[in-house]
């Protein structure tokens, strides 16, 4: 069973920008999947202006990009709002398809499954969010856990501690300084001091257990996954109900398999 909280996490996500020539810029492709990206489940269907407003493109050039993606087939309209259409996701089905990292770690987050009993992630950072990118099939008739594609903010899910564990203090002040703490759940409010200081614990222990900061039924564990030079890729993970994993049993019990792991995944990817 998804998180029933999954869908409706929206955070800002950003990216590195890949230098091009001037003369190779179409500047029409980038406003055509921001158009894309400002649909969400709070912005399901929206309007011209809606569009307008929520990507920053003049109102007359966003009705044009919506009328475009109407017509290729990856939005629908009925003259006054516009929606996405399932088409869209064949744009994320490609990288789940032919990346490199999902095909590489399955068969080895499925061992994990079986010889754990519980569902297991592979997850990247792209930008403020993490990003599902390979998840096993469940050993029990309901699983936790996140499907392939999901995202949610960065700071609410275990992985995302582990993953910026890794990263300098610089790096990772300038990361904190600009994210939007956004609050799932009023029992676990997390501030940036107190998630710096749950990163930094992240990085001595080189794990990560989160507990409650998405849903107050579910805890996280999740360790840093590294290539053969050191650099962290991803991040390994579980998704586990807290009444029955706490703190000592997941690390007396999950942690060994997971870090086992994830030091065999080290020589593959």
């Amino acid at each position: 069973m998804v998180s029933p909280n999954a869908s409706a996490l929206v955070s800002k996500s950003s990216s590195k920008e890949f230098p091009i020539d001037s003369g190779d810029l179409i500047a029409g492709v980038g406003r055509a999947l921001a158009v894309i990206e400002a649909f969400n489940d709070e912005y399901g269907r929206m309007t011209v202006s809606q569009v307008a407003e929520r990507t920053g493109i003049p109102r007359t050039a966003a009705r044009r990009y919506l009328l475009n993606l109407c017509h290729f087939g990856y939005g629908d309209t009925d003259g006054k709002f516009y929606w996405l259409t399932p088409r869209v996701l064949r744009l994320g089905q490609g990288y789940l398809d032919g990346a490199r990292l999902p095909r590489l770690v399955q068969p080895f987050i499925q061992r994990l499954a079986m010889s754990s009993g519980e569902t297991v992630n592979v997850s990247v950072l792209d930008g403020h969010e993490l990003v599902y990118v390979a998840r096993s099939n469940s050993p029990r008739v309901v699983s936790i856990g996140f499907y392939a594609g999901a995202r949610v903010p960065a700071h609410v899910v275990g992985p995302g501690p582990a993953i910026l564990s890794t990263l300098s203090d610089v790096e990772l002040k300038t990361w904190i300084a600009a994210h939007e703490f956004s609050t799932f759940n009023s029992n676990a409010v997390l501030t940036p001091k107190k998630f710096e200081k749950m990163v930094l614990h992240a990085r001595k222990a080189n794990y990560c257990i989160s507990v409650g900061n998405l849903d107050q039924g579910l805890t996280g564990v999740a360790v840093p996954l590294r290539d053969r030079h050191g650099e962290c890729k991803a991040a390994l993970s579980m998704t586990l109900q807290s009444t029955i994993w706490n703190d000592a049993l997941i690390v007396d019990k999950l942690l060994p398999l997971i870090i086992e792991t994830s030091q065999v995944l080290r020589a593959v990817i």
